[in-house]
């Protein structure tokens, strides 16, 4: 199966959730551990921006049994991420000493998430629970200690919340908001690259939310400044989860009012104007420069897609989504 057949047009990567997130069992401590000891639970075991699986015939094998993970050395401490087919599944971290110990063995891998996504070596399905694991576990390693007062932090509802023991503070994980978006002007859009970015790949421009500034005037400002271009009309299209290390991707749409491009070298490597005839062999892979669209398990892509399938910005269209 290709990458656009696992992510068709308006399902990118992460936001096709098989989990009930249960969140009224978070507060009912007895609960929880009743279920942890359960012999249908299940974790996801996260180290950094990878993912702790079994290696079997039929692939890897990304949810570990409870007692198993912890036998393979991931740490104690869960994180309810809540009821898959009414059985339970968890967030697990586990330390570097403990991954080290693991690189010699055959049966076990410590692999990186994007590449696994992007391979389609996950099942689309699973990788929501995934990216909501490994927010929820970086953010326990982030901050164990209390912003307000410095003291130590204990994890509670099941994960969802630390309590600080000594100013009575609480604090709870973090989402940050990014504005995704594709830039039209007539029948061009607007990509850029970044120097990390593989090579010959374009993709839309983005930044974060600043504080007190909606998704409209970040839209513009960011456009803007990385590439001198001011737009209009903007308009929403569809929000992903990034768990890198937690983001949520705002795709948007908007409209150039002038074409001659400024690029801010700090920000980005390159930015220009693409016709729909270029963009097409992008998505394709078949451009004859080696130019390149964004993979389909990203926002970007299906950004770039729908505004070539015809779609406008309130996603009335017609045609057909590129074929891998």
């Amino acid at each position: 199966m290709s990458a656009f057949e696992k992510f068709p047009l308006g399902k990118p990567a992460f936001v096709t959730h098989a989990l009930d997130r249960a969140a009224h069992l978070r507060t009912n401590e007895e609960k929880l551990f009743a279920l942890e000891g359960h012999r249908d639970a299940r974790a996801y075991v996260i180290y950094r921006d990878a993912l702790l699986v079994r290696q079997e015939a039929g692939g890897p094998r990304v949810l570990l049994g409870v007692d198993e993970a912890v036998k393979l050395g991931a740490n104690p401490g869960t994180i309810f991420l809540g009821l898959r087919d009414g059985a339970p599944v968890f967030g697990m971290g586990i330390s570097a000493i403990a991954v080290e110990k693991l690189l010699t063995r055959d049966d076990v891998a410590v692999t990186e998430l994007r590449g696994m996504a992007m391979q389609g070596t996950v099942p689309p399905e699973q990788l929501s629970g995934i990216a909501m694991a490994k927010s929820m576990v970086t953010w326990h390693q982030r901050h164990g200690f209390c912003a307000n007062c410095g003291v130590r932090t204990a994890m509670k509802d099941g994960g969802w919340k630390r309590d600080c023991p000594s100013c009575k503070a609480e604090h709870f994980p973090r989402t940050d908001p990014v504005v995704i978006m594709l830039v039209t002007h007539g029948d061009k859009c607007l990509l850029g690259r970044q120097k990390q970015f593989l090579p010959g790949m374009y993709s839309c421009l983005a930044g974060f939310v600043e504080a007190a500034e909606t998704i409209e005037d970040a839209v513009r400002r960011e456009i803007f400044e990385e590439s001198g271009i001011r737009c209009t009309d903007v308009h929403y299209y569809m929000t992903q989860p990034w768990p890198y290390p937690s983001s949520l991707m705002i795709g948007c749409t908007a409209r150039a009012t002038n074409e001659d491009i400024v690029v801010d070298h700090a920000e980005l490597e390159d930015a220009r104007w693409f016709d729909r005839a270029e963009a097409t062999l992008m998505i394709k892979r078949e451009h004859p420069d080696g130019l390149a669209g964004p993979h389909p398990f990203a926002i970007a892509h299906h950004l770039l897609g729908r505004w070539l399938q015809g779609q406008n910005a309130t996603g009335a269209g017609t045609g057909a989504a590129p074929s891998d």
